[in-house]
């Protein structure tokens, strides 16, 4: 199968100091650093773990962006949730293909990509367009317009109601999502399991009352902290720096009702 870059392809290029900077394929295209002009030419039709030199003998390394890569670096209206928090969500939820997935808060479409990547049916709602519109376009470019057959985002508000039902998960990214927990009631099969992402620690104990008072049961919460580790041979350390609290993750299963 040949992996040579084509135009319109995302490049990640990535520096000797290992700075990212995602780029679109043009021809004729020129992409500007502090480091001289990388041309675009030079990576059209080239293999995918190029290496490229820029005006200035610069070398930049070249791959396509992993989900990760991209969600880091894609055009954003929302803040995105961070890739270690969607591993997790992805689990705790136990997203599979063809299920029925309302999320709420779509955003910049970070999660969305990760539920349509794993085969699930994502019913979106967002009460911004301009959010809704740029998570439908970050999805296109990450993962081709036929994904788009599998996401229905609505300009809706899911304080007020859900209107579709039968639902196997659901995941929350909003700043209230105890008012949704209601209508998930309704909205969720027996057995399905709610997910909510929420910064402050406050908005995640709201959202376990709410839950507890509306038929659902194996209540969790838990936050993902990530920290990278220095190895240099037998010179081992951690990293100075982490990702530590970035939001909480609560969830529960629904009861037969």
């Amino acid at each position: 199968m040949d992996k040579s870059y084509q135009i319109g392809d995302q490049v990640l290029l990535i520096d000797t100091k290992r700075r990212q900077y995602l780029i679109t394929l043009q021809e004729g295209g020129e992409f500007h650093t502090h480091s001289g002009v990388v041309f675009h030419d030079r990576l059209i039709n080239a293999p995918e773990g190029t290496s490229v030199l820029s005006s200035s003998n610069s070398t930049y390394m070249s791959f396509r962006p992993s989900m990760a890569e991209y969600i880091k670096k894609m055009p954003r209206g929302a803040q995105v949730i961070y890739p270690k928090d969607i591993g997790a969500i992805m689990m705790i939820a136990d997203i599979y293909p063809e299920a029925k997935v309302f999320e709420t808060g779509v955003g910049s479409g970070a999660l969305s990509m990760s539920l349509l990547r794993s085969g699930a049916n994502v019913f979106g709602y967002e009460i911004r367009e301009d959010f809704a519109n740029r998570a439908q376009e970050n999805v296109r470019v990450m993962l081709g317009k036929d994904a788009l057959k599998k996401y229905n985002v609505q300009i809706r508000d899911s304080y007020q109601n859900i209107e579709e039902q039968d639902f196997d998960r659901a995941i929350l990214d909003l700043p209230e999502p105890w008012l949704v927990v209601p209508h998930l009631k309704k909205a969720l099969l027996s057995g399905g399991i709610v997910v909510a992402y929420t910064p402050s620690i406050k908005q995640a104990i709201k959202f376990r009352e709410a839950i507890a008072n509306n038929g659902f049961s194996l209540a969790e919460t838990i936050e993902v902290l990530h920290r990278g580790w220095h190895i240099d041979g037998e010179a081992v350390r951690p990293d100075h720096r982490m990702v530590a609290h970035t939001g909480f993750i609560s969830s529960g299963r629904l009861l037969n009702k």
